[in-house]
């Protein structure tokens, strides 16, 4: 009887349901930094601001490697790895064959379906090297989780949705969402009727206006420092039609860079839960959601713009919405586990900065690319071919092809001359970089990002401040610095133990902590762990 009490004992003692959350919701907040969260708190009362209150918490998330950009940060999130790991260093590789740049996705074999395919633009997961956490509850649950991964970017939607789930993403061509033959090879009805809608279209007609009053915010609305951007304009109000008579490519650009995207990625987010039942059974599901307007508002207008300001206080709203939407779904609160982060932060105009005394600068990666051939040139007698693709040099041409100089003695010579330069910290062949010494400690963060097929000949670091661009107006990211890599983090939901955790932690163990929630292991090649402070059946 005593052995009978005590095993009795132990069951009680255990949490009340084992059960994994019927849905889990999955944001993605495309360049929403800490530095921009944490200003713009204190205004947000939606959706994003109850999370942040009633989740746990942390601010402080830096990303370990050193290329800060949407495509690593997403498969980063979603398979718990660096690049080094998952292989998706940058938005972009240099196809050495082709002698141009494409889209790390880049997949020719599966085009769009039922659409128009750019060449080298990112259609399938095939160059993602890890498991994702889609794909380990898909296999976890014999196929009967379903997954669904919505987005503006393709770059952020495949990844969300890894192998096996449904990958969706706006096209700026048609004003629709479309998919590529890797994840559908038909359009199901549920989002034929969602595109029936016209969402994209409906917007020509609108202006984008302040939400609240002008007092409520900081700074200029018209700064010299800002574009002109898709016709938009520098001050509120902004039209949205492009420069055209009618809905057509341009219009659907400036659609994108406005918080209306916010809005329709929560209507597609509404749709695809009601077509594909989601949250309905007792099988996990995962709803992937990645918000891609933030990202264009601060590349055109910078994280301190009225802009930007304004675009998160829509997004907390769209947020509310979002959120409100998966509790239906999962039949209330105690069913749905959430999950918020980001891919990285972003730098501010560069030229905002100089000019109130931040030693910042543009770097121009064509001006910077043509230096480097010109000593090149002068040091081997040969034309080498150079191409910078944010911190990644890749050099080629016939010379080096044919062998007629020594490749490494190239690759060596460009790191030299590089580290010369006034807007560098140190730059690196590929022949020495797990060698090379690390004092400052940006070596490790380079090697972390550095995947031998995709990555560059030559890597170098940028002093901080210098926002690699060649366009003169707008602003970037991609570099170490904790206004790129420092994002936020927010876990709510079952199992869930709330507060405000401000040890710093790694974007690394978003997917691992899913995945303890989700009753499931990780993903195959996950470097992060979960975090057992948040988890309130952890002893």
């Amino acid at each position: 009887m005593s052995r009978f009490l005590a095993a009795l004992l132990v069951l009680f003692a255990l949490p009340a349901s084992a059960k994994a959350p019927k849905l889990t919701l999955f944001i993605s907040v495309d360049a929403m930094g800490s530095d921009l969260l944490l200003r713009s708190r204190p205004r947000l009362t939606g959706g994003l601001g109850r999370l942040l209150s009633t989740g746990a918490y942390y601010p402080y998330a830096r990303y370990a490697y050193a290329e800060a950009r949407t495509a690593p940060g997403h498969a980063t999130l979603a398979t718990g790895s660096n690049p080094w790991r998952h292989g998706i260093v940058d938005n972009d590789i240099y196809d050495r064959a082709a002698g141009q740049a494409v889209q790390v996705y880049t997949d020719p074999t599966h085009p769009v379906l039922n659409g128009e395919t750019p060449p080298g633009s990112d259609t399938s997961p095939v160059n993602l090297m890890a498991e994702t956490l889609a794909d380990r509850l898909r296999v976890s649950t014999q196929g009967r989780g379903k997954v669904v991964a919505l987005s503006f970017k393709s770059r952020a939607a495949i990844p969300l949705a890894g192998r096996q789930g449904q990958a969706w993403w706006f096209d700026e061509a048609t004003g629709r969402m479309v998919t590529s033959t890797w994840y559908a090879k038909a359009e199901p009805a549920w989002m034929q009727a969602f595109n029936a809608r016209k969402l994209a279209d409906a917007g020509f007609s609108k202006t984008w206006e302040l939400l609240r009053p002008r007092a409520e915010y900081v700074g200029d609305d018209d700064r010299a420092v800002e574009p002109e951007a898709y016709g938009m304009g520098r001050v509120f109000p902004h039209m949205l039609k492009g420069g055209l008579q009618a809905p057509g490519p341009a219009s659907y650009r400036a659609f994108a860079v406005s918080p209306l995207s916010h809005d329709l990625l929560v209507q597609a987010a509404t749709a695809a839960i009601e077509g594909e039942g989601l949250g309905k059974d007792d099988v996990p599901d995962i709803l992937a959601v990645s918000f891609s307007g933030t990202d264009a508002v601060f590349h055109a207008f910078g994280p301190y713009s009225w802009e930007m300001q304004d675009t998160m206080l829509r997004l907390d709203q769209a947020m509310g919405e979002l959120i409100a939407a998966a509790e239906r779904a999962a039949g209330g609160k105690a069913n749905l586990v959430i999950a918020l982060s980001a891919d990285h932060g972003g730098a501010e105009i560069p030229e905002a900065w100089a000019q109130s005394g931040v030693p910042a600068a543009r770097l121009n990666p064509v001006e910077a690319a043509k230096g480097l051939a010109q000593e090149l040139k002068a040091k081997f007698g040969v034309d080498v071919t150079v191409k910078l693709l944010e911190l990644d040099v890749y050099l080629g041409g016939k010379a080096l092809e044919d062998g007629k100089v020594d490749a490494a003695a190239v690759r060596r010579a460009a790191a030299t001359w590089l580290s010369k330069q006034p807007y560098t910290v140190w730059a690196v062949a590929k022949d020495d970089l797990a060698t090379a010494p690390d004092p400052d400690g940006l070596v490790a963060a380079m090697r972390r990002g550095y995947y031998p097929m995709r990555s560059g000949d030559v890597v170098f670091m940028a002093k901080p401040f210098q926002v690699i661009s060649d366009y003169p107006r707008g602003t970037n990211h991609g570099t170490p610095y904790s206004y790129d890599t420092q994002v936020p983090v927010v876990f709510s939901g079952k199992g869930v133990k709330p507060g405000l955790y401000l040890e710093e932690i790694n974007p690394v163990d978003v997917a691992p902590t899913l995945s303890a929630l989700l009753e499931m292991g990780m993903p195959a090649s996950a470097e992060g762990k979960p975090r057992a402070e948040a988890l309130a059946g952890a002893r």
